[in-house]
């Protein structure tokens, strides 16, 4: 069962190296590795190509913003289970693509999450962390949704009921997984293990971008 993962970039010298580290040293070998950089002008591409023989598909060019390069990534990817790792973001341990492989195969599903934790950049200090917990119908009137970067769903999911919505500039995660899972009812299925380490900080998290993202 083959895992793509896609790595959107934009300027992400002081991170990205870490992110790939953290896709390369997975024990589970079947991953096609996609990263999607925006044209960065720093020292991005120089550490991206240090692992090009490791990548499957690298592009950088021009970009609408975060959501547009993922969609080009979900496009491009030939994977069954397909997943999204910002280039800030790094997987929780080695073992996190073979514990939910053997969770998609365990169970009849369509798309998966976990557990996230943040932590504070230069520490391994965790200062906040997201129990994500079990979707039932109408749990996102209540304010709940599962952390995107530890949401994985097969291709067909996005061929059959569309991509990230480039006209939710802040939001587009959010409302793509409320239409999967409520307005389509995919089968969902929470795996209770921590899956992502998330750089506290970072432009999902700020104050101003939450903000907006409720009024979207």
């Amino acid at each position: 069962m083959k895992v793509s993962i896609i790595t959107p970039s934009f300027n992400s010298e002081k991170t990205i190296e870490e992110t790939i580290k953290s896709i390369l040293n997975q024990t589970y070998k079947d991953i096609e590795y996609i990263i999607i950089d925006g044209g960065s002008r720093d020292k991005t591409l120089e550490i991206i190509n240090k692992y090009k023989d490791k990548i499957a598909k690298i592009i950088s060019e021009p970009d609408k913003g975060i959501y547009d390069a993922m969609n080009k990534g979900v496009k491009l990817a030939t994977g069954e289970i397909v997943g999204i790792l910002n280039s800030d973001d790094i997987y929780f341990d080695e073992y996190v693509i073979e514990n939910i492989v053997k969770a998609f195969k365990e169970n009849d599903i369509d798309c998966l999450w976990g557990d996230l934790v943040y932590f504070k950049d230069n520490t391994n200090k965790f200062i906040r962390i997201w129990k994500a917990g079990n979707y039932k119908p109408e749990i996102f009137k209540t304010g709940w949704v599962p952390p995107h970067p530890t949401f994985f769903v097969k291709k067909w999911v996005y061929e059959k009921y569309g991509y990230f919505r480039l006209d939710f500039p802040v939001a587009a995660d959010y409302e793509l997984m409320l239409r999967f899972l409520e307005k389509y009812k995919i089968k969902g299925y929470y795996l209770p293990k921590f899956l992502v380490k998330m750089r506290a900080g970072g432009n999902a998290n700020k104050l101003k971008n939450i903000i907006k993202g409720n009024l979207e």
